[in-house]
């Protein structure tokens, strides 16, 4: 066992000292030692009741002859950190989250992990941990948050923390009360979990599921519900069983998986951000990923299932319907069978036990939402490496679209115009400087979208960035285009005015001035000064890679 390099021989008595100091006894230092990586925190909804959780997984150890040591990372609420200086450490905060479990991992020498997150970089940070680390290895996330509800015009309606964003454009219009807002405000969050939308947190936390890293209900088994505490307890038996066969991360997380998630990721319409950390995954697991090859299971696997933010239907609901078990069952001709799971048999095991039981929550392959998945990337002379839209989110009458460019280099001018009414139907925001490099941090662009939806031109403009969207964003929004501003990518040169063309089918993205001209501009630019030259993030600049290799730090 790894652990018997700090508890085994005469030369190992000060490191036995020091276990006996936290309760181990004589006996346990012959058991394996389970580390619990914890992102409980109490700024977080999401994380707010991981201690519980925690328990679980750590009783669930010891009844199979374990002895667990429970350890912390970070965790960033993305919600409380929009829109303001703090989203620009919401991005950087997944290397820290991974290199923080490597440190604790490895000095301690645990001889398998138990993974607990929840929102949006905790997920992909610990898989990249996982990854790296390559020893035993199991998920279980702390759920979804349950929808909430107001009455309104004397009917039932369900609202989330994007409605919370959205009603904000509503009320800067005129079209909402700032009391009808409270209302809704109150009622959006109604308890721990991670927002109840198919946003980044919960794809994250079904794509693992879909990876073969965590147990089935994974993704989708509400945080409330007392399954989630017997599938924690469940996980925390399991990491034994997995350690036995000595099954690690990268026998699991592999191309075929990695391909596997991108196809229940287009069969749900998943976050824009699952691209860039699936990819930084796959990084991290030594496999080439390119943005390409998205696009190639894009173009197989139909978008079946159309959840927060594109409909009312929630994540409470998809577990009702059958959970990610239903959707590979349904879409298990464009997945490979073979891949391995935590539960040591292969993952035709799960799809073959998949039952749909709400065809309004997962249609079947035969009819389709769209018989192309729910993310696509669009490549053109703006983004020559890439951008990503949710298209399943997209309004029909905007996925082929031509407008002129209002350019902005940062969120802040950008929601300043918008809550102006400055932008009018037919427009291209143009949204710039904002990308991991340039921001720093790739932040999010949830309130201009949620703005726009607010304001209802959410089906009449486009947004393009070479930040990220909250996968609460809706609309004809395209992010991470690269190579970004501030390593002068053409989004640079863009000025207000400029026709942009956006043709979602056809995965392109253009601007239409000549490659001679947008050398020109390019070339008169001036040198990029950084925007924070202290701590962190100056660090994070410095090292940071372009969003289409998963904005993972350069060798």
């Amino acid at each position: 066992m790894r652990s018997d390099s700090v508890k085994k021989g005469v030369e190992r008595a000060p490191h036995r000292a020091l276990l006996r100091a936290l309760g181990i006894s004589s006996e346990d230092f012959g058991k394996p030692f389970i580390g619990v990586v914890n992102s409980f925190n109490e700024v977080v909804p999401g994380h707010i009741h991981l201690r519980t959780i925690a328990e679980a997984v750590k009783a669930g150890i010891r009844s199979k002859g374990g002895i667990p040591f429970e350890f912390n990372t970070i965790g960033v609420c993305d919600g409380i950190a929009m829109n303001h200086p703090g989203m620009k450490y919401s991005l950087p905060s997944r290397e820290l989250i991974a290199d923080s479990v490597e440190i604790m991992a490895e000095a301690h020498q645990f001889d398998a992990l138990v993974f607990i997150p929840n929102c949006d970089k905790v997920v992909p940070g610990m898989l990249m941990a996982a990854a790296r680390l390559n020893i035993p290895a199991i998920f279980v996330s702390g759920g979804p948050m349950l929808a909430g509800h107001v009455r309104r015009d004397g009917k039932n309606q369900t609202v989330d923390l994007i409605s919370v964003f959205d009603m904000v454009g509503s009320v800067a219009r005129g079209m909402l009360t700032e009391v009808e807002l409270e209302e809704i405000e109150i009622a959006a969050c109604p308890g721990c979990g991670s927002c109840s939308g198919m946003f980044t947190a919960n794809t994250m936390n079904c794509l693992t599921e879909a990876l073969g890293m965590a147990l089935p209900g994974n993704g989708t088994i509400p945080a409330v519900d007392s399954r989630r505490i017997i599938l924690a307890t469940e996980t925390g038996r399991q990491i034994m069983t997995v350690l036995e066969a000595n099954l690690c991360p990268r026998d699991i997380i592999t191309r075929e998986s990695i391909a596997n998630a991108f196809a229940v990721d287009m069969a749900l319409g998943g976050s824009t951000n699952s691209v860039l950390h699936l990819i930084a995954i796959a990084h991290e697991a030594g496999i080439a990923f390119p943005l390409s090859s998205v696009n190639e299971i894009s173009q197989r696997v139909p978008h079946i299932c159309k959840l927060s933010p594109a409909s009312d239907t929630h994540i409470e609901d998809l577990d009702l319907a059958g959970g990610i078990p239903a959707v590979m069952h349904e879409i298990a001709s464009f997945m490979d069978g073979n891949c391995k799971t935590v539960l040591l048999n292969p993952i035709s095991s799960i799809i073959n036990k998949g039952k749909t039981r709400d065809r309004k929550v997962i249609r079947s392959i035969d009819k389709p939402y769209s018989k192309t998945g729910g993310l696509t990337v669009l490549f053109g002379n703006l983004a020559p490496e890439g951008a990503v839209v949710k298209s399943g989110a997209v309004d029909p009458k905007m996925v082929v679209h031509e407008g002129p460019a209002k350019v902005f280099d940062n969120e802040e001018e950008a929601t300043r115009e918008i809550m102006k009414g400055a932008i009018e139907k037919g427009d291209v925001v143009i949204i710039r400087y904002e990308g991991p490099k340039g921001g720093p941090g790739m932040r999010e662009m949830l309130t201009p979208t949620s703005l726009l939806s607010g304001m209802e031109l959410d089906k009449d403009v486009a947004l393009v960035t070479d930040g990220r969207f909250s996968g609460g964003t809706k609309g004809a929004t395209i992010g991470h285009v690269a190579p970004e501003a501030a390593n002068r990518g053409p989004i640079a040169a863009v000025k207000d005015g400029d026709i942009i063309t956006i043709d979602i089918p056809a995965r392109k993205l253009e601007l239409k001035v000549s490659d001679e001209e947008i050398k020109k501009r390019l070339s008169m630019l001036p040198e990029y000064r950084p925007r924070i030259e202290t701590g962190y993030l100056k660090r994070y600049i410095d090292c940071v890679g372009s969003a289409s290799t998963g904005a993972v730090f350069k060798k």
